[in-house]
């Protein structure tokens, strides 16, 4: 199920808008998206030596399937989303990216629950 649906279907059942976090909210509050992938966000090279797969015993690079993507949100906050297939052959950059951004997006969903939940009872215990 994809984060628009889930948004979509928690909307539809609220019996409080203002009391959920909605992915608008969520995608409101990023300042920036890095979308990479493990070869290049290690640095590493074309070239590298003994990152070849073969060291690791596969027969790939396995940072080459590695897809990330970095949030930094308004307020300085951080989250890196990740994505990885479990047979390189089944490897899709652009499925990577938005499952990477997906998986970001899902992190920051308790933490803005979380903000909603403290302003709205004025930080008491």
């Amino acid at each position: 199920m994809s984060i628009e649906q889930t948004d979509a279907e928690s909307a539809a059942v609220a019996k409080n808008p203002e009391g959920r976090v909605s992915l608008a909210q969520i995608e409101a509050a990023i300042a920036s998206r890095y979308d990479v992938n493990g070869w290049d966000a290690a640095g590493v090279g074309v070239a590298a030596p003994g990152l070849d797969g073969l060291r690791f015993g596969f027969l790939y690079n396995p940072l080459a399937i590695l897809s990330m993507c970095i949030l930094v949100m308004k307020n300085g906050f951080v989250v890196v989303g990740k994505s990885a297939p479990a047979d390189p052959k089944n490897f899709n950059a652009a499925l990577g990216r938005k499952f990477a951004y997906e998986d970001a997006i899902r992190q920051l969903w308790p933490l803005m629950a979380f903000s909603l939940k403290d302003r709205t009872l004025g930080g008491e215990d």
